[in-house]
């Protein structure tokens, strides 16, 4: 078997640099210029040293190699070299290619990375690594831990190529992503034993979207007064529904004529509108593909604020929400699941009871299969453990964002019966 899968480099072909379209074959000569693919990264859990692994190709290194990483143009000392045993680590002379050496302390040496000392570009041609499906959000157990975990995840994604941390922009939560449930238990006890940090997880929340399917007006006065100056603004505006996934989300138009409300309060107006937008109006998701007119107002002249008439344009654009059909868009997904063929039925099966849409199958060698759906995103966030379980373990899948539809009714009810629930908790 040793003979067999792991022959000697001089039987390979030789490693391939990709640059472009261009390819370099690399020559294992140790008296070339230095090519070598930082494979691995990591962690020591006593002194907390970044350690990186360097399978060199062709050339030599030592402590006066004047190193360049990537396309980058300022050298970089690499220190000794190291040879790595299990918890053994011992300085070397210098390695050769053929060699696994190990450089201390380089933050800028990540998995992948080409180390070369200026003759080469591009990058070694890698088998690809499984995509992490499998999500969960985090949020720290102690306050003032954020900064904490955020150093120890940006360690942690370092090490795994599978492992990524994301913050939803839209969902204001930060996600981590990796293979499946049990890999997830590793890095967060990683996380609590290394760098001794806590956190409480859940499902990431579904970044639905709201919307309107009809038109509507709205009216809005501000009024405040307060022994001295008051506040006081007044704006009439229609809103109507745009096309799906329109860019930009919001069509604005100021149509206001003769002057019942200054221009000068114009952005005021435009503000109060954006701080519903963000917020939503059904569930607490940001809106979209919504046309906006100012027409009408009232103004005075001693009065008339700024935030006047950023509640005003607030109020407004409300009122005409209520009578506009507001609902909600769920992301819809395209996924494609590899799978063995004799399994085909149970996916496709399970696939139409998520609500999903098979578009296509494609046979691959060996037995498997790939199955092309469109489904939404809700349905599939823990489908992970699913398939494995349906595969035995064969299965896995991939998925991307496709565009956004409708929320049937039901499921409408569900999101906004949560989101009431969480309005409730937070209030108490």
């Amino acid at each position: 078997m040793i003979i067999k899968e792991t022959p000697s480099p001089a039987q390979e072909e030789p490693p391939i640099l990709k640059d472009g379209e261009t390819e370099t074959q690399i020559k294992a000569d140790p008296n070339g210029p230095l090519a070598g693919h930082v494979f691995r990264v990591g962690f020591d859990p006593r002194s907390n040293m970044k350690y990186a692994s360097i399978r060199i190709f062709s050339g030599s290194l030592d402590s006066g190699t004047s190193l360049l990483v990537n396309d980058a143009k300022k050298p970089i000392r690499p220190g000794h070299p190291l040879k790595i045993q299990g918890v053994e680590v011992q300085e070397i002379e210098k390695g050769t290619c053929g060699d696994i050496v190990s450089l201390a302390k380089i933050d800028e040496l990540k998995i992948g990375d080409l180390v070369h000392d200026g003759k080469f570009s591009g990058k070694f041609q890698t088998p690809p690594v499984p995509k992490p499906m499998f999500a969960l959000a985090l949020e720290p157990a102690s306050r003032g831990d954020e900064g904490k975990i955020s150093v120890a995840l940006e360690k942690l994604t370092d090490e795994d190529a599978c492992f990524t941390v994301t913050r939803d922009a839209q969902t204001k939560e930060l996600v981590i992503n990796g293979l499946g449930d049990l890999h997830l238990r590793v890095m967060l006890s990683k996380l609590e034993n290394r760098y001794k940090v806590s956190v409480n997880t859940k499902p990431p929340k579904i970044p639905y979207r709201e919307t309107i399917t009809g038109k509507g007006e709205g009216h809005y006065r501000h009024k405040k007064q307060s022994g001295g100056a008051g506040q006081f603004g007044e704006v009439y505006l229609r809103i109507e529904p745009l096309e799906r996934d329109s860019d930009p989300s919001l069509d604005y138009s100021w149509d206001i004529f003769g002057g019942s409300i200054p221009g000068q309060f114009e952005p005021a107006v435009l503000k109060g509108v954006n701080d519903v937008m963000e917020r939503g109006y059904v569930a607490g998701f940001p809106m979209q593909d919504i046309k906006v007119s100012i027409y009408d107002g009232k103004y005075h002249p001693v009065d008339s604020k700024e935030v006047a008439f950023r509640a005003a344009g607030k109020g407004a654009f409300i009122d005409a929400l209520s009578k506009a059909r507001a609902s909600l868009l769920e992301p819809i997904v395209n996924i494609e699941v590899t799978c063995p063929a004799d399994n085909m039925g149970d996916i496709t099966g399970d696939l139409a009871s998520r609500r999903g849409r098979v578009s296509g199958q494609e046979m691959l060698p060996g037995g498997m299969m790939v199955i092309k759906a469109q489904v939404p995103l809700s349905e599939v966030s823990n489908y992970n453990s699913q398939l494995k379980s349906v595969t035995g373990g064969q299965g896995s899948y991939s998925m991307e964002l496709s565009h956004y539809e409708p929320t049937p009714p039901n499921v409408q009810q569900q999101v906004i019966d949560q989101y009431k629930k969480e309005q409730e908790a937070q209030n108490e």
